[in-house]
């Protein structure tokens, strides 16, 4: 069983991110409950508990914080403000213009990058970043996310040889929400 904080944490960020209304999802299927992730994180208490327990899921030798473009982003940065961890901000894709660079903020080459993401379900985004980095000589063994949504039991990036540590998982999520 959880601990009651993170019972709570997992409470208050249902409570502040589960919307209702009509919603069109990525898939086009139309739904009266839309879950806004970014709600969570643009709450700075509920931002900085988050990040509190993320802090603790942070491996040992990790050298730099790699956020995903968008949502890990803001997790990432306050990551590192926390442990002193630089950051390092991961696009979908290299810019094409500029530096044109996948990642901004330091050379990713020859480090270990934690890759930071707000939710995974599929963990697309995660394998697409860890690839382009390993593809650029990091080293990407780990994310830590802040919802984990696949299915209890897998790993979604395990194909991968990534690691998935979260602070929350869609079946805590649910269970909270139902009232188990």
């Amino acid at each position: 069983m959880p601990d009651s904080d993170l019972v709570q944490l997992a409470r208050d960020i249902d409570a502040r991110c589960r919307l209702r209304g009509v919603f069109t999802l990525r898939s086009g299927k139309v739904s009266s409950e839309y879950f806004d992730k970014y709600l969570f994180e643009s709450d700075p208490v509920l931002l900085r508990r988050v990040v509190e327990r993320m802090s603790a899921l942070i491996p040992a030798g990790t050298d730099l914080l790699g956020g995903l473009e968008l949502g890990g982003v803001p997790l990432a940065t306050m990551l590192s403000s926390d442990t002193g961890i630089p950051a390092l901000f991961v696009r979908k894709e290299a810019k094409t213009y500029g530096t044109c660079q996948l990642a901004e903020g330091g050379d990713p080459a020859g480090r270990t990058v934690l890759l930071v993401e707000d939710v995974i379900t599929t963990g697309g985004a995660v394998r697409n970043a860890a690839l382009a980095l390993r593809a650029g000589g990091a080293t990407v063994t780990t994310v830590v996310c802040a919802i984990d949504r696949s299915a209890p039991g897998e790993n979604p990036l395990g194909a991968e040889d990534i690691t998935v540590r979260s602070v929350l998982t869609k079946d805590l999520l649910d269970s909270v929400t139902s009232g188990r």
